[in-house]
């Protein structure tokens, strides 16, 4: 299988740290975030992935190149931002007919007792599915995630928050997606959740419920947050 990581977000919210570091760079756990995707990607079987750039993409341009480990990387400049959806559609041609991943650039998750991409591939079924997503308790993040992305039912079919409404789950920067998914997708710049309403619409969309921690990465602090965690988390296992 192929994957998509996306980073060319500017990471404003994570000013002033990516004032000099573009987000997917920033280090977490003593390594850039990027390296952690990549890690459970080549761990998933995954051996080649593209990754976009816009915000100093030549520093992840000479980071991926200097990596020294796998999977293989192709690396895709972009010029304007292409938002989530049009940077995955204009890449469709490297990543291939089969199924794919695709991660946010700043996605950091520990797996339950099975790894979460491993799930994500169980669950999806390009019969019935155009993407599987993988979502997350919103009661379980530390930080502020607001009113939510999702509800989901029993058997794993999300629909949207109606008016009003808090829903339990948000979107944790993870999925499978088919390349069905992005036929007669518009040009230009647009967002995955126009592709992700169009299929919950046609009833092909379905979700998984991540069973192990997930951290939401927005702030300095979420990143300082996260940090704690981990160390925390070091020193009660004995390391």
């Amino acid at each position: 299988m192929k994957a998509m990581l996306l980073a060319a977000g500017l990471g404003t919210r994570m000013r002033p740290l990516t004032d000099s570091l573009p987000k997917p760079l920033l280090p977490l756990g003593g390594r850039a975030l990027m390296d952690h995707a990549l890690d459970r990607l080549e761990a998933a079987g995954v051996t080649e992935v593209v990754v976009n750039g816009h915000w100093q993409s030549e520093r992840i341009e000479a980071y991926l190149a200097g990596r020294g480990r796998g999977p293989r990387t192709v690396f895709v400049p972009e010029s304007a931002l292409l938002d989530t959806g049009g940077s995955v559609r204009d890449a469709l041609g490297l990543l291939g007919e089969e199924p794919f991943f695709v991660l946010n650039g700043d996605a950091f998750w520990l797996d339950g007792p099975t790894p979460a991409l491993e799930r994500l591939r169980q669950m999806f079924d390009p019969a019935r599915h155009d993407a599987t997503l993988l979502v997350v308790r919103s009661a379980q993040v530390a930080a502020a995630v607001g009113a939510g992305d999702f509800a989901v039912d029993p058997w794993g079919v999300p629909r949207r928050p109606k008016e009003m409404e808090i829903v339990p789950y948000v979107y944790s920067g993870i999925q499978i997606a088919a390349p069905a998914l992005f036929a007669d997708a518009p040009e230009g710049a647009f967002s995955m959740n126009r592709l992700w309403d169009r299929a919950i619409a046609a009833g092909r969309l379905n979700a998984v419920v991540h069973d192990g921690l997930w951290f939401h990465l927005s702030t300095p602090q979420d990143l300082a947050d996260a940090e704690f965690s981990l160390q925390a988390r070091a020193v009660g296992e004995g390391r």
